[in-house]
């Protein structure tokens, strides 16, 4: 058995399974082995059966010694967030409400890794629907740390080596702040790039589906395969797919326009933050001009509260009205906190979030893309907290894509990544920049 196969990034995998140098059966034995040794403390999953992901890993084993064509991801195990449906595992959506449900049938994102020659590792836990009661899944590097949330699972199942790659989910921060806190690459996409059917809405208005791995070729492995048109989802933009493989390979020639942007999030900023970034930025001066977010951008945090919790009422509360004492109370806090919001406050919420995305897109006629914070700092000690989701708001709010690259170190040497965004459809062009940004010092 190789032992350190769980170690490889799934590029790195999947060439090895193609070239006869690996099984996916040896992958998924190395990272069952991990998860033997290190879920006890990390708590990633919400189901792991491994006699089916063995199964799995041997079909895709078996199909390829018969001369069947390889697919992008071949025998790679993805950990799959448990608000996401699964046909042959338990979907419960982090919430003793949905205790023992069974889908009847995959999630589109599910059948597309399956398509892909993927192999379902398992469900990764989530915080109650996805919102911000946590289940004390610990961070890889310290387990007195939150791993972030809500997609609290899947970031800490890929930073400990149990899976390769796994789906996440984000309304607010959920994607990107767990990878920056566990140390890993994480992906947003623009809004409407992978499907959302048979995934639990909180807010149709907000929610993107993303994903984790430990490069960022692995991310561009997993987005394209995921990035196909489902009329299933009635948000999908009408051509998604954008060659982010083709894109990563792509290497920039000219040194980019960068926007270091400041603006309402640094009001949350840990005290090491800024001349920690700072000092990143300077490294970079060739490239890097310093904005100012105001104007329209000042509202922005608040808008997506107002979005998010008016959705979260008008989704949710009804399962507050039936069964709150089967709910964690901060689900039913959360919920409540929609209740008064009115139709017009909504609205106008709705009508501040296009003048935003259009001050937004207007500033990226001047900057190929733009670099922050990923979170306010290293992951807080505490499992009750996931960490403030400051730093996403406003690029969920936009539906702009955006990368965390695990490239800093905090003071107490936990990680903290760099957030890299994108214009809203400019998927590609942001993956070439990233890279660019991955291999500077």
């Amino acid at each position: 058995m190789n032992d350190d196969a769980c170690h490889m990034t799934a590029v790195d995998a999947v060439r090895a399974i193609i070239d006869g140098e690996l099984t996916s059966a040896e992958l998924v034995t190395a990272c069952l082995a991990r998860c033997a040794k290190r879920e006890p403390v990390v708590k990633a999953w919400a189901h792991l059966d491994p006699d089916l992901a063995m199964a799995e890993a041997r079909a895709t084993d078996e199909a390829l010694a018969s001369g069947a064509e390889p697919g992008p991801l071949q025998g790679i195990p993805v950990g799959i967030k448990d608000i996401i449906d699964t046909a042959d595992l338990p979907t419960e959506n982090g919430s003793a409400l949905f205790t023992g449900r069974r889908p009847a049938q995959d999630a589109t994102t599910v059948a597309l890794l399956r398509r892909a020659g993927a192999v379902i590792m398992g469900k990764t836990v989530t915080t109650e629907f996805a919102m911000s009661g946590a289940h004390g899944t610990t961070n890889p590097h310290h387990p007195a740390h939150t791993p972030g949330g809500s997609s609290s699972g899947s970031g800490a199942a890929v930073a400990d080596f149990m899976a390769s790659l796994a789906l996440g989910s984000q309304t607010g921060g959920s994607v990107i702040r767990p990878a920056s806190f566990c140390g890993i690459y994480g992906y947003k996409p623009t809004f409407g790039s992978i499907s959302r059917a048979r995934t639990f809405i909180l807010a149709r208005r907000l929610d993107h589906i993303g994903v984790y791995g430990r490069s960022l070729a692995d991310l561009a492995l997993i987005g394209d395969a995921l990035m196909v048109w489902d009329p299933a989802d009635l948000d999908m933009r009408d051509q998604p797919a954008c060659g982010l493989i083709d894109a990563w390979t792509e290497r920039v020639v000219k040194t980019p326009r960068l926007a270091f942007v400041k603006g309402p999030p640094w009001d949350y900023a840990e005290p090491h933050m800024p001349p920690l970034f700072e000092a990143y930025v300077d490294k970079l001066a060739d490239a890097v001009t310093q904005v100012e977010l105001a104007g329209v951008f000042e509202s922005g945090l608040d808008v997506q509260v107002t979005v998010m919790n008016a959705n979260l009422y008008a989704n949710l509360e009804e399962y507050v009205e039936r069964d709150a004492g089967k709910l964690m109370a901060e689900t039913v806090r959360r919920v409540e906190a929609g209740r008064g919001i009115s139709a017009d406050a909504y609205i106008r919420a709705l009508e501040l979030a296009d003048s935003i995305a259009g001050a937004l897109d207007h500033l990226f006629e001047h900057y190929d893309a733009l670099i922050t914070a990923a979170a306010p700092g290293e992951a807080p000690v505490g499992l009750e907290s996931t960490g403030n989701p400051a730093f996403q708001r406003i690029w969920t709010l936009t539906g702009v894509p955006t990368v965390t690259l695990p490239k800093l170190t905090g003071p107490n040497g936990l990680p903290i990544g760099v957030q890299v965004i994108g214009r809203a459809g400019g998927d590609a062009k942001l993956f070439r920049i990233a890279r660019w940004l991955d291999e500077r010092p």
